[in-house]
C-alpha cells in the first residue's frame, strides 16, 4: 500500500506541520510519502499526482476544504478505487455532511498521531482505529475513544529533517512548544483544549536551532506563548544567543498577563525588529468580552503595548462582529486600539468555525452566518448586514492606508483631531466610487486620499501637507507630482536649495512649505504652529531622506 500525506496550503510560503509530524512518525510503518501544493495550483494537476498513491491523506483547514474536496472528486475520476482519508481541524468537527461524500472514505477526528499510526499498521482492517469515522455498508461508523498523544514521543525528533534545507529560507517554518490554551474565548478551537502540554524542552531546542540555521521566518504555533514566564525567559535567550542576523521570531502572546520580568529582559536584551507579537485584543468591550467567557484588561494589554513596541514589532487583531458589540462599540474598540499605532492591525470579522461555542449557541443573538468556509458573519442583532458591509469598507481602506505604509504620517494626525473609524469609512466609500479594492495604482492611493482631504476636510491644510508629505517619501525615485500645488518648482528649487547645502546635480529632491514644526510632529504626534521647509532628497535605491528648514519664500 502506497500511501500519501499532503495537504494545499495557503501559499507558497506556507508549511504543514501536521503531514511531517505524522511522516516523521510513520516513515517506517509502510509506503509513506509526503507532499505540499497549494490552493492556486491547477487541481487537475495535483489529482494527477495524486493519483499514484492507495491512499491519500488531506490535512484540512477552513482555507483549503472546498478545494481539497474538488481535487478529492478529481483523483476518484481518476482511479475510484482510492481511498481518501481526511484530517485536521476542519473535519473533527459536524464531519456527518463530509464522510457522506461520495469522494471521502475515512475521518480521522482531532488530534492525528495515535489514530493514524493505527490506520497505516492495520489498514485495511480500520474497524479498531481510534477516533476513526468511516462507510461500512453504507452506514457510517464513528470510533469515538479518549486517546491523547504524549508529546514526550517527541525527543529528540526533527520534523524538518525531511525537507531540503535550502528550501526552508524563504518559508514560515513552524515550531510547536505546546499544544491547548488556558482560555475558553468561545469563538476559538485552541479553547475546546484546556490542557496544555508541552514538548520536551530540549526538544524544542534542538528544532530551534535547527531551523534558526536553516530558515529565516520562525513562528512559534502556541497560542498564549507566555504562559510560562520561566520558559518563556528560556526560549527568549536560547534565541539570542543562537540566532542568525537574518532570523525573525513571532509569537502570540496574552499582553495583560506579561510578567515584568520579561518586559525587562526585552526591554534591555533583545535587539529591535527580532521578535514579532501577535496580540488578540478583539474588543475592548467588557461585556462583550464576557459574552463570550473571555477575560482581558485593556489598559494593561495597552500598557505592555507601549513598553514593548520600540523593541518588539506589534500585529493587533479585532473582531467585529461578537455578541453586545454595536456599531458605536465597534467604532470605540478600532479607535482606542489604533491608538497605540501599531505597525499592522487586523479587523477581522467573527467565524463561527465547528466545533467553537458561538456556532453552538448561534440563535441565542440572531446570528446568520455563511454556511460555507470560512462560515463568516452576515448579521446580528448588534449589527445589521449594511453595518457589517459599511465596516468591511473600513477594513479595506485600514489594509491600504495603514497596513501597507502608505499614509502612516496622515493617518496619526486623523487620529489624534478626528474619527479615525469614520475617516476610513468615509475615504473607503469614496475610494470605490474611483476604483476597486483589489486593483489600483500607487498614485491612486495618495490622489484619492488627497481628495477625501480637501473634500471633507477642506479647511485642514496640515491634513493636505501630510499626505503631500507620506506621497513623496514612499518612492524611492522621484514621483511625478502629486496633485496638491504646494511642491516647489524646478526652477524654485534651483534658486533655494543649493543655499542650504543641497547639490543638485547628484540627486533629486521634492521641495515644499508647510506650517507646522515637522520635528516636533515626529517626536511627539503633537501639531506645533511653525514654517518649515520640507526637503526630500532621492538617490534611487533606497527610500528618501527627509529633512526640516526653517521656510523660505518660494522664488
Amino acid at each position: 500500500m502506497q500511501v500519501l500525506l499532503t495537504t494545499l496550503n495557503a501559499k507558497y510560503i506556507h508549511i504543514n506541520l501536521a503531514i511531517r509530524l505524522l511522516y516523521m512518525l510513520n516513515k517506517d510503518n509502510g509506503n509513506l510519502d509526503w507532499h505540499e501544493f497549494t490552493i492556486k495550483e491547477d487541481k487537475a494537476t495535483v489529482a494527477k499526482h495524486c493519483s499514484q498513491y492507495d491512499v491519500i491523506c488531506f490535512s484540512c483547514y477552513i482555507w483549503n476544504i472546498t478545494q481539497t474536496l474538488a481535487v478529492c472528486a478529481l483523483i476518484k475520476k481518476l482511479n475510484p478505487n482510492i481511498k481518501i482519508l481526511l484530517g485536521g481541524p476542519e473535519v473533527s468537527y459536524e464531519f456527518s455532511e463530509i464522510i457522506a461524500n461520495d469522494v471521502v472514505d475515512f475521518i480521522i477526528v482531532g488530534e492525528g498521531e495515535i489514530p493514524f499510526e493505527h490506520f497505516i499498521k492495520n489498514y485495511p482492517n480500520i474497524t479498531d482505529v481510534p477516533n476513526l469515522v468511516y462507510k461500512q455498508n453504507d452506514t457510517i461508523h464513528y470510533n469515538k475513544q479518549n486517546v491523547s498523544f504524549d508529546l514526550k514521543n517527541y525527543e529528540n525528533l526533527n520534523p524538518y529533517l525531511y525537507d531540503e534545507p535550502s528550501s526552508l529560507y524563504n518559508k514560515v517554518c513552524y515550531l510547536e512548544t505546546s499544544r491547548g490554551c488556558p482560555y475558553k474565548c468561545e469563538f476559538c478551537l485552541a479553547s475546546l483544549d484546556n490542557k496544555v502540554r508541552y514538548l520536551p524542552t530540549d526538544t524544542i531546542k534542538q528544532q530551534l536551532l535547527y531551523l534558526m540555521q536553516h530558515g529565516r521566518v520562525i513562528k512559534f504555533l502556541d497560542r498564549t506563548f507566555n504562559v510560562k514566564k520561566d520558559f518563556t525567559l528560556d526560549i527568549f535567550q536560547f534565541i539570542l544567543d543562537h540566532h542568525q542576523p537574518f532570523n525573525v521570531f513571532q509569537f502570540e502572546i496574552t499582553a495583560d498577563i506579561v510578567h515584568p520580568d520579561i518586559i525587562a529582559f526585552i526591554n534591555e536584551k533583545v535587539p529591535k525588529g527580532l521578535f514579532r507579537f501577535e496580540i488578540g485584543i478583539q474588543t475592548v468591550n467588557k461585556d462583550s468580552n464576557l459574552a463570550v467567557s473571555r477575560k482581558q484588561n485593556f489598559d494593561k494589554t495597552a500598557g505592555v503595548i507601549k513598553q514593548l513596541q520600540d523593541k518588539i514589532e506589534m500585529h493587533l487583531d479585532l473582531i467585529v462582529g461578537l455578541p453586545l458589540d454595536y456599531w458605536e462599540d465597534n467604532k470605540y474598540s478600532f479607535e482606542k486600539v489604533f491608538a497605540l499605532h501599531p505597525p499592522e492591525l487586523q479587523l477581522g470579522f467573527l467565524k463561527f468555525l465547528k466545533g467553537t461555542p458561538v456556532r453552538e449557541k448561534y440563535a441565542q443573538y440572531d446570528y446568520e452566518f455563511d454556511p460555507m468556509p470560512p462560515y463568516q458573519i452576515i448579521k446580528s442583532k448588534f449589527l445589521s448586514e449594511a453595518q457589517l458591509a459599511e465596516i468591511t469598507i473600513v477594513e479595506n481602506a485600514l489594509e491600504i492606508y495603514w497596513n501597507k505604509k502608505r499614509a502612516v504620517h496622515t493617518l496619526k494626525y486623523v487620529a489624534a483631531h478626528y474619527s479615525i473609524f469614520n475617516f476610513f469609512n468615509g475615504l473607503g466609500n469614496l475610494f470605490l466610487t474611483q476604483k476597486q479594492f483589489h486593483q489600483y495604482g500607487i498614485n491612486d492611493v495618495f490622489n484619492i486620499l488627497l481628495d477625501y482631504a480637501k473634500l471633507h476636510y477642506k479647511n485642514d491644510f496640515i491634513l493636505q501637507q501630510l499626505t503631500a508629505i507620506d506621497y513623496y517619501i514612499f518612492y524611492k525615485v522621484r514621483p511625478k507630482d502629486l496633485a496638491s500645488n504646494i511642491t516647489f518648482t524646478k526652477t524654485s528649487m534651483l534658486a533655494t536649495l543649493p543655499n542650504l547645502g543641497y547639490n543638485m546635480h547628484l540627486q533629486r529632491f521634492a521641495a515644499f512649505n508647510i506650517s507646522f514644526n515637522w520635528q516636533t510632529f515626529i517626536d511627539n504626534n503633537i501639531i506645533e504652529a511653525a514654517n518649515n521647509l520640507i526637503v526630500i532628497t532621492y538617490d534611487g535605491t533606497s527610500l528618501p531622506t527627509i529633512k526640516a528648514h526653517a521656510a523660505i519664500a518660494v522664488v
